[in-house]
């Protein structure tokens, strides 16, 4: 069964992130929540950690995954952002947004598009994703996370999931956004690909930057 870490959602306690970022930094598996939903993650530079994700949600080897980070420093690290693009994404972020960009050489191949060479990055607003990745100093693998009979109801997931994964970070209550809104910014004709939260301020910056 996993450790877990009943965390505060706005002041994340320090010893506990350390506590989880030593379990990542050692190939370790999360079951945590996300300002979106609850998600499985890992270190995004660990192959074999990547690979129990994948195993844990059943997705094929190809599947790109998404990451998060924590600023648009960050980003621009992993990935080759342009003009455009850069000013959108700075007018959205922290917030329940994913990014299709073309991946820079600091995402490993394991983890991107192996057709398109894209990569999806998400700068999260939970207070608990920031504190993991600042004490990680490092992207954290986010895939939604499920229950083995598809059920996304927290309690179902930690109650499937638990005993596979290695840490499960608790909250004494949970608020998610919803699904996030995914943007291709792969070209400067920016896409929206799904609908999510926080749509109306998308279609907002898109369209004034048009202007």
């Amino acid at each position: 069964m996993a450790a877990t870490y009943q965390i505060h959602p706005v002041t994340p306690e320090a010893h506990k992130i350390a506590q989880v970022v030593q379990s990542l930094r050692n190939g370790g598996v999360l079951l945590y929540p996300t300002d979106t939903g609850f998600a499985l993650g890992c270190d995004l530079s660990n192959k074999e950690a990547i690979q129990r994700v994948r195993s844990l949600r059943n997705l094929p080897d190809g599947k790109p995954l998404t990451f998060l980070c924590e600023s648009l420093t960050n980003i621009a690290e992993f990935a080759k952002v342009s003009n455009a693009a850069y000013k959108v994404i700075k007018r959205l972020i922290p917030g329940p947004y994913t990014f299709i960009l073309p991946a820079s050489r600091s995402v490993p191949k394991y983890a991107q598009d192996p057709k398109r060479k894209t990569t999806g990055i998400r700068v999260p607003s939970s207070p608990l994703c920031s504190a993991l990745l600042r004490e990680l100093g490092n992207p954290v693998i986010s895939i939604s996370a499920k229950a083995e009979d598809g059920s996304t109801d927290v309690e179902d997931i930690i109650r499937s999931l638990g005993r596979r994964v290695d840490v499960v970070i608790a909250l004494p209550e949970y608020s998610f956004a919803g699904e996030s809104t995914v943007i291709d910014m792969t070209t400067d004709d920016f896409a929206v690909v799904r609908e999510g939260a926080g749509l109306n301020d998308v279609y907002q910056y898109i369209d004034s930057l048009a202007a």
